[in-house]
């Protein structure tokens, strides 16, 4: 808020005034009727008119400028947490961001912020009339007749007292109804992700009777929630009116025996309208304090989550050569969970050499060259890179120098040449071609209406499974790395192109330590080394020709696939 408190600051003293202002009208009134109506005092009558209009017009423009600068400071506000939101979440590591559904980071980032957005932008209003409204009108009430004022202290207590139960029992329902909104996200996200498996497997109706279930949940979580705030309006009438009428029974009584003239009757009754409107707005804006804190509760969970891969042992160093070293490294995804993912693991990879790893599915491949660029942190064990372990090196210089290319290949909506860019911002063209050519991109950009320029789509729904690989590979190729890990990632490639990108790597990039983890045997058979996952654990290392010779579990995938070749 520190960027936007002056605006802020601003609205309160429009605001401030604006209430003495409006204060003063009831007051001039009364002195309108008592002295110059009573008199019959034409000039006195038009003075206090005149001053009745100008107290009123420079409230009018006021109130404008206050609703202005609440508008800034809310809509500031939001857009700042916002910010820190998504600043916070490019921080996550794979497990931080384990801890939240995406549906329910996409709520947290928009309804949750608009929340409080809207209860500043809405809520400072009432919240600086009221207190200064209250506090004046309750002293000029009390100066007109004390004893027709004590009527209050029955008053508010009661009012105190509703309001107290109906915050109480609508807080927890706010969180409940911001719950029920994540999941309404999730089915909606859900569905348009897999829009072409629902429409394949013709489960349409499936998914409308699912999200009538989570869209009704939100609309009885709703209810529940807004039919216990709705009776803060029927709690205030119920008090108002009760004042009102015992403030008329005691007043007519004091007029008649002559304490009270008619004109401070009526002047009482204008502050006592406007105290307990004063009483209303509050009550609103403990409302919509109440939701904004659930909404507040939910985006600091967000914003505090403690970031478990970091700096703090960092050095100024950078990766040199790509020699990676596993020493009798341990991991589980929780702290709590009782069986590791990957137990007691140990090889060691020289720099610029090219290692397979075959296993299983279901293995641990995919964990284990997470644990490299520290996507995720070893639980126990040390990994090394050219000798220093992961831990020493910044994790933006780790990470640049060591490109994964993920199972699931994301591309991201701009054209071709944006999305190879996010390699490298400042490839020149000849980099960008060079890159397509070791990835064979450049067998089909020609076809690609406008090339390198063509429009990707969201997810890159305009090229196929294959040439999305392919991309995805030529993008990791343009960072340069030291180290390349291909993670499955020519699944969706012919075996003759797979062998044109696995030739152009070596040839003309002799130098970068190159990891592919594949189903294939195909894939990983010409690599310096095969390592053997299964059940977590190194079931052995070694060339294809010993592991031939030697591994029963590579020999049985190995006949399998020479099976299914035959067939």
């Amino acid at each position: 808020m520190k960027e936007y408190k002056k605006y802020a600051w601003l609205a309160l003293i429009c605001i401030g005034v604006e209430v003495v202002l409006e204060i003063m009208v009831p007051k001039l009134m009364a002195d309108l009727i008592d002295i110059g109506v009573t008199n019959s005092d034409v000039p006195y009558i038009i003075n206090k008119g005149i001053q009745m209009a100008v107290c009123a017009v420079a409230a009018l423009i006021l109130g404008v400028g206050s609703a202005r600068f609440s508008a800034l400071a809310g809509q500031g506000l939001g857009a700042n947490i916002r910010k820190a939101e998504y600043e916070k979440l490019q921080s996550y590591s794979f497990s931080n961001i384990d801890h939240f559904s995406v549906s329910s980071l996409v709520t947290r980032l928009t309804s949750d912020v608009t929340n409080i957005q809207n209860a500043v932008s809405t809520g400072m209003r009432p919240f600086g009339r009221s207190p200064v409204m209250l506090i004046f009108a309750t002293t000029l009430a009390f100066q007109i007749n004390s004893t027709l004022a004590l009527v209050f202290l029955v008053a508010l207590p009661v009012l105190a007292v509703l309001l107290i139960i109906i915050i109480i029992n609508v807080g927890p329902r706010y969180g409940r109804m911001q719950g029920a909104v994540d999941l309404v996200n999730r089915c909606i996200e859900e569905n348009l992700t897999a829009v072409r498996v629902v429409k394949s497997y013709v489960r349409g109706d499936y998914e409308i009777e699912k999200f009538r279930n989570v869209n009704d949940n939100l609309k009885n979580e709703s209810d529940k929630a807004f039919g216990i705030a709705v009776l803060n309006m029927p709690a205030m009438q119920f008090v108002m009116y009760s004042t009102i009428l015992g403030i008329l029974l005691i007043g007519g009584r004091l007029i008649n025996s002559g304490q009270m003239m008619i004109g401070q009757l009526t002047s009482f009754l204008s502050y006592v309208l406007l105290i307990l409107n004063s009483l209303m707005m509050m009550s609103n804006v403990f409302l919509l304090m109440t939701r904004s804190l659930a909404s507040a509760e939910r985006i600091m969970k967000v914003i505090d989550e403690p970031i478990d891969i970091t700096d703090e042992n960092a050095k100024d160093i950078e990766v040199k050569k790509g020699e990676i070293e596993f020493n009798h490294v341990w991991f589980k995804y929780k702290d709590t969970a009782k069986e590791y993912v990957l137990s007691d693991v140990s090889f060691h990879i020289n720099a610029g050499q090219t290692v397979g790893i075959i296993g299983q599915t279901g293995s641990s491949k995919t964990t284990l060259i997470q644990l490299i660029p520290r996507l995720y942190d070893a639980t126990k064990g040390e990994i090394k890179i050219d000798g220093i372990n992961v831990k020493e090196y910044p994790v933006r210089h780790l990470r640049d120098a060591i490109s994964v290319v993920l199972q699931k290949n994301t591309l991201f909506s701009g054209s071709l040449i944006d999305n190879l860019r996010w390699g490298d911002e400042n490839a020149t063209l000849d980099e960008i071609k060079e890159a397509c050519s070791i990835a064979c991109v450049d067998e089909f950009i020609d076809r690609l209406p406008g090339g390198l320029d063509a429009e990707m789509g969201q997810e890159g729904v305009n090229v196929s499974g294959g040439q999305k690989q392919r991309i995805c590979i030529a993008r990791a190729i343009l960072k340069k790395p030291k180290v390349l890990i291909l993670d499955d990632s020519t699944s969706a490639v012919d075996t003759a192109t797979e062998g044109k990108i696995r030739n152009a790597l070596a040839k003309k990039l002799p130098d970068m330590t190159k990891i592919i983890i594949a189903q294939r045997i195909s894939s990983v058979c010409h690599a310096d080394q095969i390592i053997i996952m299964d059940g977590g654990r190194v079931d052995a290392i070694g060339t294809h020709e010993s592991l031939l010779r030697t591994n029963k579990i590579y020999q049985e995938i190995y006949e399998s696939q020479k099976e299914g070749a035959d067939l």
